[in-house]
């Protein structure tokens, strides 16, 4: 089956994506385009090439911009952005992030990233180039040609890749989601796999470490309650989590001590889980009672509500700088300090 078929063949299937590509290989959209038919596999493709666009992207900055992780990052955004714009169990996210020769010779290797994200799987790639073989031409031509491929491969429509020479590599990882992660990913539900509990402790936890372990140990006698860990999936000013990334977190636990939410806002999760005392740092108070998160007027609103269903936050201090910041330091809305307890 020669390209312009396979591609054919995949815009007459039932997959619709978005593609973010940052660094290189964004001549792969253009040979989805060239072949008729392509609205139906491209919702739409973005290109965040300066730094400040793939922050936005992301929610944040990467550590690296060309990495494995923030190839997933971006593929697991595009994803998501295409799940919200047409919702559906076809639906992909595919990304690309690349370090290629560039007029400056590089310090580092030549290599790219890619990624794809559904909503069972999350696939990457990883090729690395022999530095100053080629062109930066052919470079992207190789890229594309590669990236493209495994791509559709990944679909099962097979797609010869590119021969590489002495020096380059291309290793590929994959994470599957089970089906409780699977129906979160796409909203279906809301809050699975932890323990019932009426205190949640919210958070990142990359990586869980001695002081959340502290944290939880002084709740917990402070409330009398057993304390489950939640991360949310979906954050406003962190990349969303994809399958890998959960993997990784969920080792971090013993069996059941861990919910996986979707819920961004503290609203969402009072909805979810219901008259429970949510564990927190100084710092989430802050952005809890920071308007910018919420449309005009609606902070009272949300308050309000979270109150109504029977939460209330403990909250620890934590130091910043030279200082310890306790609640009692914050500039805290009157509803929202009436719901919370301190720690010192």
């Amino acid at each position: 089956m020669n390209s312009e078929t396979t591609i054919h063949s995949l815009h007459q299937g039932p997959h619709r994506g978005i593609f973010h590509i940052a660094g290189g290989g964004a001549n792969m959209v253009s040979d989805l385009l060239q072949v008729p038919g392509a609205s139906g596999t491209i919702i739409e493709a973005v290109i965040p090439y300066s730094e400040s666009s793939l922050t936005t992207l992301l929610g944040s900055k990467p550590d690296q911009a060309c990495s494995p992780e923030t190839a997933r990052d971006l593929a697991m955004s595009a994803f998501l952005r295409a799940n919200d714009a047409d919702p559906g169990n076809d639906r992909f996210g595919f990304a690309i992030t690349a370090s290629l020769r560039s007029s400056i010779p590089k310090k580092g290797e030549h290599r790219a990233h890619f990624a794809m994200q559904t909503h069972t799987h999350t696939h990457t790639w990883s090729l690395q180039l022999a530095k100053e073989l080629r062109s930066r031409q052919d470079e992207e031509r190789l890229l594309t040609e590669m990236a493209l491929a495994e791509f559709l491969r990944s679909f099962g429509l097979e797609h010869a890749r590119p021969k590489l020479t002495h020096g380059d590599v291309i290793k590929a990882d994959i994470a599957e989601g089970t089906l409780d992660l699977q129906e979160l990913l796409v909203g279906k539900r809301q809050v699975v796999r932890g323990k019932k509990t009426t205190t949640i402790f919210p958070g990142a936890f990359n990586p869980a470490h001695d002081g959340h372990r502290r944290m939880a140990e002084i709740a917990g006698r402070h409330l009398g309650t057993s304390v489950a860990y939640e991360i949310c999936i979906r954050n406003v000013d962190k990349p969303p989590l994809n399958f890998h990334d959960m993997a990784l977190r969920i080792e971090q636990f013993d069996k059941d001590e861990v919910w996986f939410s979707n819920t961004p806002t503290f609203v969402e999760k009072a909805r979810a889980f219901g008259a429970v005392t949510f564990l927190v740092g100084t710092d989430t108070i802050r952005r809890i009672a920071n308007r910018k998160y919420y449309e005009d007027g609606s902070f009272e609103d949300a308050i309000d509500e979270i109150a109504g269903i029977g939460c209330r936050f403990l909250v620890f201090g934590r130091t910043e700088g030279q200082q310890f910041i306790n609640l009692k330091d914050l500039e805290v809305p009157g509803n929202l300090i009436a719901i919370c307890d301190s720690v010192s």
